[in-house]
C-alpha cells in the first residue's frame, strides 16, 4: 500500500521486507513526536526562565525525549541505510567482493545491535537503583530505549543481509520502480 507522502523510502527497497514497513512508519512518527516534544519542552523551559519562573520538570522531560529520540532514530536510520554504514567504500565494489563487504558490514552492525540489547538491558535493570529529580522516577526510564534500539538494529541488519543475499546489494533503479 503506497501513500503519496509515505515515510518509507523507496531507496533500498530491494533490501527491505514489506512486512516491516509499518514498523518503520511507526518509528518515524515516534521520532517526529520526540523531536516536537524535545523542542516544545526546551522552549517552555527557556520561556519560563526568561519570565523569572524557572521550572525543573521540563529539563527532565527534555532529556528523556532527546534520549528516546536518538535511540529510536538510530534504529530507523539503520533500516534506511542512513546510519552506521560504510557505503562509499562498498559502492565502488562489484560482484562477490561487494557482497562479502556488504555482509561483513551488516554483521558488524548486527553484533553492535546485540551488544546494545545485552548491555542496554543490564544498564536498564541497574537504573532502578537511581532516581531522577524532581520526579523521583527511576533513571531506568532513560535507559529503556537502548535495548529496544539494539533489537531493532539487529532486526534491520538481518533483514538487509537476507534481502541483499537474495536480491543483491547494489541499488537497481529499474527493479525499484516496479516495487513502489
Amino acid at each position: 500500500m503506497a501513500h503519496s507522502a509515505d515515510l518509507v523510502q523507496a531507496t533500498g527497497r530491494h533490501l527491505k521486507w514489506p512486512a516491516l514497513d509499518g514498523l518503520e512508519r511507526l518509528l518515524m512518527r515516534l521520532c517526529g513526536l520526540f523531536l516536537a516534544g524535545f523542542t516544545g519542552t526546551t522552549l517552555l523551559d527557556v520561556v519560563a526562565r526568561v519570565l523569572g519562573h524557572p521550572l525543573l520538570w521540563p529539563q527532565e522531560l527534555t532529556s528523556a525525549l532527546f534520549i528516546h529520540g536518538v535511540f529510536i532514530g538510530a534504529s530507523v536510520a539503520t533500516r534506511r541505510s542512513d546510519h552506521l554504514q560504510l557505503s562509499a567504500l562498498t559502492e565502488a565494489m562489484h560482484g562477490r567482493v561487494r557482497t562479502v563487504f556488504e555482509v561483513f558490514n551488516r554483521v558488524v552492525i548486527l553484533a553492535v545491535g546485540l551488544c546494545l540489547v545485552v548491555y542496554g538491558w543490564q544498564n536498564f535493570l541497574t537504573g532502578f537503583g537511581s532516581f531522577r529529580m524532581p520526579s523521583m522516577l527511576p533513571i531506568a526510564y532513560l535507559y529503556a530505549p537502548i535495548p529496544v534500539c539494539g533489537a531493532l538494529i539487529a532486526l534491520f541488519s538481518a533483514e538487509q543481509i537476507v534481502c541483499g543475499l537474495r536480491h543483491g546489494f547494489a541499488h537497481e533503479p529499474a527493479r525499484l520502480q516496479g516495487m513502489t
